[in-house]
């Protein structure tokens, strides 16, 4: 017998969709599905789906903070298999961080075990580990059986889970949240529980309060690992305003006196999810790099509590200036970033400010209060039907026994006898022979009182919305009680300080500051003696050399040098070669052309302003800080062009007001400092007009106490009547007074 061939359905109608919409249309719903079931939490109770099943299935497992802990491979596994098929680790690792008092500001899991450490360390697999539920993880979970959330089937539709938990603990504030999702993140940082309830009641109390109110109350972030935030408030509140913005958070120091004059600093506290021993890793990489030269060594001396010790290269270092450099240049200090993008509703993912956050969280709490409500008066109604029926029963109990003896069918009997419902016939039928007594009449008609009472509280209580939010006022004010200032857990652990201005070089800041004069000579040799020097006939110099600047200085100065390029060039007094011989040219420590000659050296001082001039009279006023060169190639500043060439640099003192121009044809002009443009950088404008030669001199000085000058005596001449040399920019001039160097110099 031959066998008959199998019959094979043909093959289902291919059909056609254009790549773009397919992949338009998948990758929209893997975003969503990131969006709202992983990444980001739900600003009602602060959770995302993972730590909500979490805290779920414990309940489930009657976790309760008072009761014996169970194995986290036990809850891991449930949530797994009844709730969150997405790995095992994924859970535990969320589970883990709920229990680290150094993640969670106010932890939801108790965990007994190893589950990890600031310094970074993993926690043990979860066969090792046990757990618990925590105070607070009991307040979110609280009223959970008694209507006020909605439940959804599970991912097999085996089992319902919770949609939102009650959410009686301002859980999205208090410990923050931090998420990546498709083309959004999240990130909220912990705040203090006494805080939010104070500003939550007076949102309450004012539903028109503003954020610069509440941030009143909400001073800032609250991070489980302290620290001190060191934004402004009005950075601060402008960051609350729009729910995004970010805090700088700085490690907390301390200076410990050594013996012998010696000291240390010791970090007690570190930023908020920085790993301890990756922050010290990377300090000993920045110390061997020499990029932090305030410091000598760093140890770790942490047992229970953070113990970070940093040793200064020198004494005689700021501590300061060397804390300054290591939060520039470490972790120490760190950006923790503010942005409020949640499930808005349970529905919409929201930028939210902090008022609507706090919106939102109280109207869910009136929403729970009436569901609440609402449930508990449905419970009501039914045992108030139930004691209706004991009640008759009672005052006709010979009737009652007689239709159950007799009658086959009893319900639908006592249901026509005495006009019962099918639930208060029901209960009759299963009331027990012992508790046909008197007494229990009257317990019955006690509670039946009682319930009476209760409801007609209910009813007040859900058709007004004052007693709704006294209410919710209420649980806000226990609340606060619970995690009070005054707790070793709400007690606030971040604190708020300016961070110090400082513009010092923290090179400069390991030079022992000490008097030094500078010498330069003709030829452009340049050095640097110790002491301020008053006799300069004493020093020597090279055969055919002479002496051209000598300026008082300190070891912590910048020298200015300007060329006859027009160039300023910075040098560091305290790498000028030293006294002992001639120094060393010039043109070793800057890239001057050895075309170009030294017209000016001086220190350079913070907030002055110069006059820069060429030798056919064009200048302008530059300030001091724009002539700071960075780099051996200098900085123009003057624009001159050959055979023009620039002839000085002047300071102009604050009080000055006046400027005074001498040519080479001995002509003197006086004219307003206003009439001299303000530039960084130019050839300037014609500050006199000359028939033959150029420029020979300026000074700046105040018209009030005169014109001086040195002769070629050494004696000081001064004129006060100076209004024949009074002009404009750009004039000609008279002859100078008699008594006038023949150099045409000021001196």
């Amino acid at each position: 017998m031959s066998k008959k061939p199998i019959e094979t359905p043909p093959p289902a109608p291919i059909r056609g969709i254009e790549l773009k919409d397919a992949l338009e249309e998948r990758y929209l719903a893997y975003a969503l599905s990131t969006i709202m079931h992983r990444a980001l939490p739900d600003v009602r109770d602060g959770l995302k789906p993972v730590h909500r099943r979490l805290l779920h299935v414990m309940r489930l497992l009657r976790l309760d903070p008072n009761t014996a802990f169970k194995k986290s491979a036990k809850i891991v596994g449930d949530v797994m298999g009844g709730y969150h098929p997405h790995g095992d680790q994924a859970i535990y690792e969320a589970m883990v961080r709920l229990a680290q008092d150094f993640s969670s500001r106010y932890p939801l899991v108790d965990g007994q075990g190893n589950f990890g450490n600031i310094d970074g360390d993993g926690a043990a697999a979860y066969r090792y580990t046990e757990a618990r539920m925590t105070e607070v993880a009991r307040l979110l979970i609280q009223d959970l059986d008694e209507g006020t959330v909605d439940f959804k089937p599970n991912y097999d539709g085996t089992v319902e889970e919770p949609v939102v938990l009650p959410g009686a603990f301002p859980n999205l504030l208090a410990n923050g949240s931090a998420g990546i999702a498709v083309g959004m993140a999240t990130s909220i940082p912990p705040h203090n529980v006494a805080e939010i309830c104070d500003a939550a009641l007076h949102l309450i109390k004012t539903p028109n309060a503003g954020v610069d109110k509440l941030t009143q109350f909400i001073i800032g972030p609250d991070f489980p690992t302290g620290g001190i935030v060191i934004d402004s408030r009005e950075d601060i509140s402008l960051a609350y305003k729009t729910g995004r913005g970010g805090f700088r958070l700085r490690a907390r120091w301390a200076k410990e006196d050594l013996p012998r004059g010696g000291w240390q600093i010791v970090i007690t506290e570190i930023p908020y999810m920085v790993q301890k021993s990756r922050l010290i890793e990377r300090i000993a990489e920045l110390l061997n790099d020499k990029k932090l030269t305030l410091l000598n060594d760093v140890r770790d001396e942490s047992a229970e509590d953070v113990r970070v010790v940093l040793d200064p290269k020198s004494r005689n270092v700021e501590p300061e200036l060397l804390m300054e450099q290591m939060f520039r240049n470490t972790e120490l200090e760190n950006r923790i970033p503010l942005n409020m993008n949640v499930i808005s509703g349970g529905k919409v993912p929201k930028v939210l400010s902090l008022k609507d956050v706090l919106q939102e969280w109280l109207n869910h709490r009136r929403e729970v209060l009436q569901r609440k409500s609402q449930h508990r008066l449905d419970e009501i109604g039914r045992r108030l039907e139930i004691l209706g029926g004991y009640l008759i029963a009672y005052l006709n109990i010979d009737a009652v026994i007689k239709i159950i003896r007799e009658q086959d069918e009893a319900k639908p009997a006592l249901m026509a006898r005495f006009k019962l419902t099918d639930v208060q016939a029901e209960a009759v039928l299963n009331l027990r022979l012992r508790a046909l007594r008197r007494l229990e009449e009257m317990e019955i008609r006690t509670e039946n009182d009682n319930l009476l009472k209760e409801q007609g509280g209910l009813n007040a209580l859900l058709g007004s919305e004052a007693q709704q939010w006294a209410a919710i006022s209420e649980d806000i004010k226990q609340l606060k009680e619970k995690f009070s200032k005054k707790t070793p857990l709400g007690k606030r652990r971040t604190d708020f300080a300016e961070a110090p201005e400082m513009d010092e070089d923290f090179d400069q800041a390991m030079i022992e500051r000490e008097p030094i004069t500078v010498i330069c000579s003709e030829k452009g040799w340049i050095r640097a003696m110790k002491g301020h020097i008053e006799d300069a006939g004493t020093l020597s110099y090279k055969d055919g050399d002479a002496a051209k600047f000598i300026v008082p200085a300190m070891t912590t100065d910048k020298i200015m040098l300007f060329s006859s390029s027009g160039k300023f060039y910075t040098l560091d007094a305290a790498k000028l070669p030293g006294g002992r011989g001639n120094g060393e040219p010039v043109r070793l420590m800057a890239d001057v052309d050895a075309a170009d000659a030294i017209v000016a050296v001086f220190v350079h001082q913070a907030g002055t302003k110069l006059l820069v001039a060429s030798t056919d009279g064009d200048g302008f006023i530059v300030a001091s800080e724009e002539c700071v060169a960075t780099t051996k190639k200098g900085k123009q500043v003057l624009n001159v062009k050959a055979p023009v060439e620039a002839l000085l640099c002047v300071q102009v003192a604050p009080d000055a007001d006046h400027l005074a121009t001498i040519g080479d044809n001995r002509k003197l002009l006086i004219f307003k400092v206003g009439e001299l443009p303000e530039m960084v950088r130019g050839k300037g404008v014609r500050l006199q007009k000359f028939k033959d030669g150029g420029l020979a001199d300026a000074k700046a000085f105040k018209l009030s106490d005169g014109l001086n000058w040195l002769d070629s005596g050494g004696r000081n001449w001064s004129v006060n009547d100076l209004s024949e040399w009074l002009g404009e920019r750009a004039q000609s001039g008279r002859l100078p007074p008699r008594g006038f160097p023949k150099n045409n110099r000021f001196g």
